[in-house]
């Protein structure tokens, strides 16, 4: 028998956006259903944010390992016990996993289904054989990777980050189709690792990124071994005597790449296709779900949020994202979503942080910009812990409000936060300029930065003028 459910807010998926939604609306005591049909925590849990970092530091630590002559230690070749490697990444995801739990959220009063849903009219979704009539709903279904379709790859074997984490074994050469985040990050950690990395990307690698930033990045890879192929289109893939083996081409010419193991890293689409939209009028393309500042679809009971609306696929976007719904669902106050104050963090060493508008945008938007290049060199901290190039670039409009931030550093992703900061608040260079940095630190380069865009004034003559008046008085 169909029993129907009225709860107040219905969420659709368990990923970090659903989940925030549905712990914040029972937090305050609204009755919510959450419909999720594979694994709770998402993307980001399972296959994503946690085990890629988990996998990214243990490449730092064989990569410390390798390097550790410069310090005046012996250096020597790590060795790589990878099925102990994924047995951690795995220890670590379990460990995270009650938070995101059925039984947890079951505690906090939200009705857990476990299943498929899909609208069947305006203000119906069926799952699990229940009709859920709600108030409002939300959609937060997430990404999946995203298949191009080359010829061939459909017959031969090939891992995305769904399937990556899952082997228990090193690849001894992987090839890696994509240098956006996803795939550069790898790159670098199976390299890291000790295996033989090649990249094929067809446009310019970290396309998103500030390119005068991901140089930094792109540099070290390429010093540690990684063999990227960027303008290069892949004709065709086959697979021959066990090996995998990719037709490319580039302005060089004709070449082919073979590796051991394949990785699609091209992108991410949303998961939107079982929905039944239509049913509901929702509009949505091939993107995602579109919606509007409010995040609201095109049916106004329904909010759509996180990677299934098409925009930036980051985890603390989706938070963002639920915090903006829940603003606007249970106290009924406006909210719009503003991109500008997002980061974007790719977590390669150094990592790449950036948040705001980049140069190029801050001139088209506002035309004369400033822009403030500091080098990490000067900063004593980078000295004293090897670091040997990085970049802190702000670019700052009129009366030196901070328009946006980037940099190329290590822990790159923990300095942007005070940026993050500054961009959100429309704040200027003058309220950077007063605060102290504790020494030695990395975060004194943004300080440093912050001086320097003042420096001229001890050289302005009227400035100098005014001094010279007031040594009259003693």
């Amino acid at each position: 028998m169909t029993k129907v459910l009225n709860p107040d807010i219905c969420v659709i998926g368990g990923g970090a956006a659903g989940l925030s939604v549905a712990a914040g609306a029972a937090a305050f005591g609204v009755p919510v259903v959450l419909v999720e049909r594979g694994l709770m925590g998402g993307d980001c849990l399972n296959h994503g944010c946690v085990p890629s970092k988990t996998l990214i530091a243990a490449a730092r630590h064989a990569q410390a390992i390798r390097v550790a002559g410069r310090f005046g230690l012996t250096a020597s070749e790590p060795v790589v016990d990878y099925a102990r490697l994924h047995a951690r990444i795995h220890d670590v995801i379990a460990g995270i996993a009650p938070h995101d739990s059925v039984e947890r959220f079951a505690a906090l009063g939200v009705d857990v289904l476990q299943s498929s849903g899909r609208f069947v009219d305006e203000n119906t979704l069926a799952a699990g054989g229940h009709l859920i009539r709600a108030r409002r709903f939300v959609i937060a279904t997430g990404s999946a990777p995203a298949i191009p379709p080359i010829p061939g790859l459909d017959k031969v074997p090939f891992l995305t980050n769904e399937t990556l984490f899952d082997l228990t074994r090193l690849p001894a050469h992987l090839v890696i189709i994509g240098a956006g985040p996803i795939g550069i990050e790898m790159a670098q950690a199976y390299r890291r690792l000790g295996a033989h990395v090649t990249v094929i990307e067809s446009r310019r690698a970290l396309a998103d990124a500030d390119p005068e930033l991901s140089a930094f990045a792109l540099a070290a890879l390429g010093d540690e071994g990684v063999v990227l192929h960027q303008s290069t289109t892949i004709g065709a893939i086959e697979q021959i005597g066990g090996r995998i083996v990719l037709r490319c081409e580039n302005a060089s010419g004709a070449f082919s790449v073979e590796g051991s193991d394949l990785l699609v890293a091209a992108g991410r689409r949303a998961n939107h296709a079982s929905l039944g939209l239509a049913a509901a009028g929702i509009d949505h393309d091939a993107n995602g779900i579109v919606v509007g500042p409010d995040l609201k679809t095109s049916n106004r009971r329904v909010h759509a949020i996180g990677d299934a609306a098409g925009g930036l696929q980051f985890t603390h976007v989706a938070s963002y994202h639920a915090r903006l719904v829940l603003q606007q669902v249970l106290f009924r106050l406006p909210a719009r979503e503003d991109r500008a104050i997002v980061p974007r963090v790719t977590y390669t060493d150094p990592e790449i942080a950036e948040v705001g508008l980049s140069e190029a945008g801050a001139r088209d938007k506002f035309g004369a910009v400033d822009v403030i290049r500091t080098d990490l060199i000067l900063n004593d901290r980078a000295r004293t812990d090897g670091v040997e190039a990085g970049l802190i670039k702000l670019v700052v409009g009129r009366r030196g409000r901070i328009l946006g931030a980037g940099i190329a550093a290590p822990g790159a992703g923990e300095l942007i936060s005070m940026w993050s900061l500054a961009v959100a608040n429309r704040m200027t260079l003058k309220q950077v300029r007063g605060y102290v940095a504790p020494y030695p630190t990395l975060s004194e380069i943004g300080k440093q930065a912050a001086i320097s865009y003042y420096a001229p004034l001890a050289k302005n003559a009227v400035v100098r003028s005014v001094i010279r008046a007031l040594r009259v008085f003693g």
